[in-house]
């Protein structure tokens, strides 16, 4: 417990990936992804329970291998490609609670994309939360300049035009250009009313922790390669 909430962690590993097969135990630097995620939730002593959300018996074998729990498979309902991470929490959150007999005030999403996680981020996750009354708290990264909205283009037919038309045509300096951030998947943190009576990871009142590190989210075999050189440099 933490502040005298209950708190349980839901890591969401499917077994399908239309980019990398069986991505969730695909190893880095030797070790599993859904691996290293339990290893930071052994760090964290005010876990009440950690659960894995999968649909496929080699993830759960590695998970439960790691320390986690696997007390349910994933429907088959929730397994696709567009399913929504609130449809996968909702049903996690609902299924621990029956396996437990008890109700969970706090939940956390650790995606295993995220192979950077430190337990300090998942903490200042939770405790902005908690102390700041929040629905749902966020881990983000500003976004390169390069990638702003103002400078993206799109295609109309054969014309090239700016993403953004008001703004685009008056960028001409990175100085001139408002921080945007994007969600890097580190930690996600929610209160149970976000959850369930709102039925969203985005509550009504949403903040975020701003991470300065360098973060890599593992969606194709150049972030693996990415991932990979990073963890090399940095030991």
């Amino acid at each position: 417990m933490l502040y005298e909430k209950r708190i349980l962690v839901i890591v969401p590993a499917r077994g399908g990936s239309k980019g990398i097969k069986l991505k969730n135990i695909r190893s880095l630097n030797g070790v599993p992804l859904v691996a290293l995620v339990g290893r930071v939730i052994q760090q964290l002593d005010y876990i009440d329970r950690a659960v894995v959300s999968t649909d496929h018996p080699e993830v759960a074998r590695i998970a439960k291998e790691s320390g986690l729990d696997v007390p349910f498979m994933r429907p088959e309902s929730i397994s696709g490609d567009i399913v929504s991470d609130w449809e996968v929490l909702h049903h996690a959150l609902m299924a621990t609670e029956e396996d437990d007999g008890k109700t969970y005030d706090i939940i956390i999403m650790l995606q295993p994309t995220s192979p950077f996680r430190e337990p300090e981020h998942v903490t200042a996750t939770v405790k902005k939360l908690i102390e700041g009354n929040f629905d749902s708290v966020w881990t983000i990264s500003e976004t390169d300049s390069k990638s702003h909205p103002s400078k993206q283009l799109i295609l109309n037919g054969e014309i090239v035009e700016y993403y953004d038309p008001e703004n685009g045509p008056k960028i001409v300096a990175r100085q001139q250009l408002s921080p945007v951030y994007h969600v890097n998947g580190l930690a996600y943190a929610f209160n149970r009313e976000c959850l369930l009576n709102q039925k969203t990871r985005k509550g009504k009142k949403t903040s975020a922790v701003i991470i300065k590190e360098t973060v890599v989210n593992i969606d194709t075999e150049y972030d693996f390669i990415l991932a990979e050189f990073i963890l090399d440099k940095i030991k």
